[in-house]
């Protein structure tokens, strides 16, 4: 399967952008050194296919991390964030 990435970054073909090879590619907006603008670059790449298992491949992966003991994430009180939190009265 292909898809397009459009970016500022100059890459080769048979290089990888976003963890995908690069198939094709193609020059939007060359660069412009006098102006300091770096070109725009649409780039054809062919993504690697997803890996099957569905739900019982999702299962596995969370339960070691709830069996080492992550508390996971907690909002922070106002103390702990240091603000000066003020309530307005009714108008």
């Amino acid at each position: 399967m292909t898809k397009t990435i459009r970016s500022p970054f100059n890459h080769e073909v048979g290089g990888v952008v976003e963890g995908c090879t690069i198939i094709e590619k193609r020059v939007i907006i060359p660069p412009d050194p006098v102006e300091r603008r770096r070109g725009v670059y649409d780039y054809l790449v062919n993504v690697p296919p997803a890996p099957m298992g569905g739900r019982a491949a999702k299962a596995t992966h969370a339960a070691p991390a709830a069996a080492a003991g992550s508390a996971g994430f907690t909002r922070a009180t106002p103390d702990e964030m240091g603000a000066v939190i003020r309530r307005v009265g009714r108008r």
